[in-house]
């Protein structure tokens, strides 16, 4: 008799437990999405219509971190010359006036060479001009050996003003060298103040006239350099918020304002450049050349609006939890499609539809918990 009984309890929770199987995993054939009351107070879920919220309204562009030209200095030389010295790596950190690298080459030599012959010659033909001009005003040297002089002295001097240019634009002294000082190598300094982000110089290398040695760049002057498509640049003006982020580097949504419009349309593209002063806190953040996605807020508006965790996205597509029907053993909703609008930090504008509408009641929390 036990044995009997036994059977028979053991039959009895083996039937339950299948029937209890069957319910949780036998998908319902009406489409929606069935929850239970305890589901649904165990997830914390939130039922809600949408609700009116303000959006600014913005066109979306790109461009780049950059800087002015006048903070960018690319360092040349106009005479070549072979690296003689240079302590400097790229990321270094360099003050206006600072030595660079420091060139050698004989054409230096050779220029204040011709510098001090020049400068020796000009003397003797001053004097040779003065006194021609003497004579010829007392009438006494005929009007050619006066207009020679005058010629051999003119261009004479201005030799001697070039070569002394030359000199001084290679940081060479010239009272050094009428002394006789004359010297190989040549510093470079540094035109302005910044960070090296380019290094061109080994010690030995030859550097060409007009290549690169380095270049500096100033990133206290960091601005945004946006290209904005024709079609939206009337409604971009001086003084609008830009919201940006730097796609590659971090989610974060940095600020900045429009502080000027270009006036002309660049390239095949038909974009015009705008340009964007940067909050000075972020500016530390970020680096020359990043790529950045940014939106320039035009105006705001009003939308009916969810909360962004009550969206739901599938294969590029959005939807929403819809509530069907609301009974005692719990709740059913169905996903529908929807198109949005705007966005703001913590609400998405949806465009009202046949099945959507202001008095809709959706789910706005705990939506990925049933999706998923």
């Amino acid at each position: 008799m036990k044995k009997i009984l036994y059977t028979l309890a053991l039959t009895t929770i083996l039937i339950s437990c299948k029937e209890t199987k069957t319910e949780a995993t036998t998908p319902k054939e009406d489409g929606l999405i069935h929850v239970t009351k305890t589901q649904f107070e165990s997830g914390g879920m939130i039922i809600a219509s949408p609700t009116e919220e303000d959006f600014d309204v913005s066109i979306k562009t790109s461009g780049k971190i950059d800087v002015p030209p006048q903070n960018r200095a690319q360092v040349t030389t106009f005479i070549g010359g072979y690296v003689k010295s240079t302590t400097l790596l790229v990321g270094d950190k360099v003050h206006k006036g600072q030595a660079l690298v420091t060139l050698e080459s004989t054409e230096f030599l050779d220029i204040q060479k011709d510098y001090l012959e020049v400068a020796e010659q000009i003397k003797y033909l001053k004097s040779e001009y003065e006194r021609q001009k003497t004579l010829f005003d007392e009438k006494i040297s005929s009007q050619k050996n006066y207009l020679k002089a005058e010629s051999d002295y003119r261009r004479a001097k201005g030799m001697y003003q070039s070569l002394r240019e030359k000199l001084l634009l290679l940081k060479i002294n010239p009272a050094n060298v009428e002394k006789g000082k004359l010297t190989s190598t040549v510093t470079i300094t540094s035109p302005i103040s910044g960070d090296i982000v380019i290094m061109n110089a080994n010690v030995g290398m030859y550097i060409a006239p007009s290549a690169v040695i380095l270049e500096i760049v100033d990133t206290q002057h960091l601005h945004l350099e946006l290209a904005v498509f024709e079609k939206d640049i009337l409604k971009v003006k001086v003084g609008q918020k830009i919201n940006f982020t730097v796609p590659e580097a971090s989610k974060e949504v940095f600020p900045a304002e429009v502080h000027l419009v270009g006036k002309s349309i660049e390239g095949n593209d038909r974009t015009i450049n705008v340009h964007g002063h940067l909050d000075e806190t972020i500016k530390q953040k970020l680096l020359t050349g990043m790529f950045v996605e940014a939106k320039i807020v035009t105006s705001s508006k009003k939308g009916l609006a969810i909360p962004a965790e009550a969206l739901v996205t599938e294969n590029n597509k959005n939807f929403v939890l819809l509530l069907k029907s609301n009974k005692d053993n719990g709740y059913s909703f169905k996903k529908v499609a929807i198109t949005i609008g705007e966005k703001n930090k913590d609400f998405i504008e949806i465009l009202p539809n046949n099945e959507i509408q202001a008095a809709s009641k959706i789910l706005t929390k705990g939506t990925f918990d049933i999706v998923n």
